[in-house]
């Protein structure tokens, strides 16, 4: 197997292990090696890429290039643009994916088309803001955009039925896969500008979402030295799993609002949950307008929590805890009714807001308390 070779099954492997669905689409995207492009490029039905862009990509910015070519040959793009001109649309689709997986955390190549100017924005909207540059700067961009329409013409006509029928079939597989993410409760970040997700697909048992959060955050490091054995007969290196300490961070609403109740409930699912786990380390604290408690638990020790405050209630004192006063975080879980003061900035780690009711949050995810 060649270094590259190599190097594109590590990144498969982390994204398969990192973001599942992804990495799941990803393991049925056709590669093929291009000379003729400078980076990589997807149309839906394949992935081409430049053997010499690949080989200089860090393995993360590889990941990337996978999800986005995974991401294009799930979303059929003959079959939704709909008369719009399939450059400009593929190009549109093509930023509204990587602003997407930006916000999942994945690592952008500069190379890639991003633009924070069409963060949040549908690959529709994104069109039209396209084609408005395209009309006021006519002089500058005719030529380009009359080559690149005739081009695309043609390519329209090359395309076979057995093309479209594999381009239909990616669609359906990744909404199966898609199917199961939302089961699970680990669906990515601004997946629903892709695929028409309903409101109720979302509401699933807490307890499952609870569980697949914390299996997915203990899977904490890849490595190839060793390479796991299970297909070296078949010359295909993946990396081991080496489990280190799990460090997440608990945080209680205090002020007084919270239901005790449903606390007890949660506090009770987190001691069966972490029973399965193995070397974790958990940061218990218990704050209203400021830290009221703070206590360390390890593995095997059952989880207490003990009221303590009942003033006004501000998120920041936790976060400014764990950014001057613990390291390594990887997730924090924090039981709230949400009507409180929230930071300003997103962390780097993962947030899981607890909650029984239904609010907007700032950043990271809601997992409402209801059965």
């Amino acid at each position: 197997m060649s270094s590259l070779q190599s190097k594109i099954s590590q990144a498969k492997a982390k994204l398969l292990v990192q973001y599942p669905l992804f990495g799941m689409m990803a393991s049925k995207l056709e590669l093929v090696q291009n000379s003729d492009i400078q980076s990589f490029k997807s149309n839906g039905i394949k992935l081409e890429y430049n053997s010499d862009f690949l080989e200089k990509l860090e393995l993360a910015q590889m990941e990337f290039v996978f999800a986005n070519g995974a991401m294009h040959a799930s979303l059929s793009h003959e079959r939704r643009k709909n008369g719009r001109s399939g450059w400009l649309w593929q190009l549109a689709t093509d930023y509204a994916v990587n602003d997407m997986l930006v916000q999942n955390g994945l690592d952008c190549p500069i190379e890639a088309h991003y633009s924070k100017r069409f963060s949040g924005l549908y690959a529709e909207e994104i069109y039209e803001e396209l084609k408005a540059d395209i009309l006021q700067n006519e002089l500058e961009y005719e030529a380009d955009t009359l080559d690149d329409v005739q081009q695309d013409n043609n390519k329209n006509e090359s395309i076979n039925d057995d093309e479209e029928l594999s381009e239909q079939l990616f669609e359906e597989f990744a909404k199966a896969l898609l199917d199961t993410e939302l089961k699970n409760g680990e669906v990515p970040t601004s997946i629903d500008r892709f695929f028409n997700i309903k409101k109720s697909d979302c509401k699933i048992n807490w307890r499952d979402e609870l569980k697949a959060t914390l299996d997915r955050f203990h899977k904490d490091d890849y490595t190839l030295l060793p390479p796991s054995k299970k297909f070296l007969h078949a010359g295909i290196y993946l990396p081991s799993c080496i489990s280190q300490r799990f460090k997440f961070v608990i945080a209680i609403d205090s002020s007084g609002s919270v239901d005790e109740k449903l606390l007890g409930e949660f506090v009770s699912e987190l001691n069966s949950l972490t029973n399965t786990l193995q070397n974790y380390q958990i940061e218990l604290l218990v704050c209203d307008d400021m830290i009221q408690e703070h206590k360390t638990f390890y593995s095997g020790d059952i989880l207490e929590v003990a009221f303590q405050g009942g003033g006004a209630t501000d998120f920041r004192p936790v976060f400014e805890f764990v950014k001057h006063s613990l390291e390594d975080v990887k997730l924090l879980l924090y039981f709230s009714d949400l009507e409180g003061i929230f930071p300003k900035d997103e962390p780097t780690y993962a947030v899981k807001w607890v909650s029984p009711k239904e609010r907007e949050v700032p950043f990271g995810d809601l997992i409402i308390l209801r059965d």
